[in-house]
């Protein structure tokens, strides 16, 4: 609520699957451009060798089969928000083309001659360490500085236990609305959601939320009972219950049965 309303740079972090792009849309959406594109793309899943015209446009004949004039995401954008996930993935000479946007809000496409200006708030989002990639090389010192300027950590849904339960009913009824589930279920027996909130969610949020899915999906009755949850959930149980008892300290009398 306090950066929203501003066009600082936010540089979003946690693992993956914990929400950042949500994180972004909220500061999107809470701002005064939320009537204005929110507009995202994934650095590390285009190619290096396309990713300069995919966020600045080209020329028409800037290179092989530039048939037309293409405008990029910045361009689209305008007025609105860009949410570049995974800047770490950026390749070194677009670190330097995204550097000059920030300090002078102009973007050049491909091929042109000269610099446009548009109006757009950057949120960026990583997984990893940029500040270690900063030290190795991999990412521009002066970037990093720009791009940092308020950081949101992201906890992992591990630390979030609480989290847990409201995110499984918000997700339940969900997917009882997508699956048309009839009669719907209406939520989790006790021990299900005990093996929910026990185990470590390494997929963070995503995973939860695909848990959900296939629980709503393979429910028998009308409460999500643990049969229909993963396996992997039931491993992590088994595995706890399995586990030896605590020693006893040397000298103290022994556990009553």
């Amino acid at each position: 609520k306090k950066v929203a309303p501003v066009s600082t740079t936010v540089l979003v972090s946690g693992e993956s699957g914990t929400g950042k792009e949500l994180v972004a849309r909220a500061i999107h959406e809470l701002s005064p451009r939320a009537a204005m594109p929110f507009v995202t793309v994934n650095c590390g899943a285009i190619p290096a060798g396309l990713i300069e015209s995919e966020l600045f446009g080209h020329a028409r004949g800037a290179f092989t089969d530039a048939r037309v004039a293409k405008r990029g995401l910045f361009a689209e954008a305008d007025g609105g928000t860009l949410f570049l996930d995974e800047i770490g993935e950026l390749p070194h000479p677009l670190q330097v083309k995204l550097l000059r946007f920030l300090q002078e809000g102009e973007i050049r496409p491909v091929g042109e001659t000269r610099s446009e200006k548009v109006d757009v708030r950057v949120v960026a989002a990583t997984l990893r360490d940029l500040a270690k990639l900063v030290e190795k090389g991999e990412f521009r010192e002066d970037l990093y500085f720009r791009l940092n300027v308020v950081q949101l950590k992201v906890p992992p849904l591990r630390a979030r236990q609480g989290d847990i339960l409201p995110l499984a009913r918000a997700f339940l009824g969900r997917f009882n609305r997508e699956l048309n589930r009839e009669p719907p279920v209406s939520g989790f027996s006790p021990e299900a959601e005990a093996m929910m909130t026990g185990y470590g969610w390494p997929g963070n949020v995503r995973e939860l939320e695909n848990a959900i899915e296939r629980a709503v999906l393979l429910a028998e009755g009308e409460v999500i009972t643990p049969d229909a949850l993963p396996e992997r959930l039931w491993l992590q149980e088994e595995s706890r219950s399995a586990a030896p008892p605590a020693a006893t300290a040397p000298g103290a009398a022994p556990a009553m049965p």
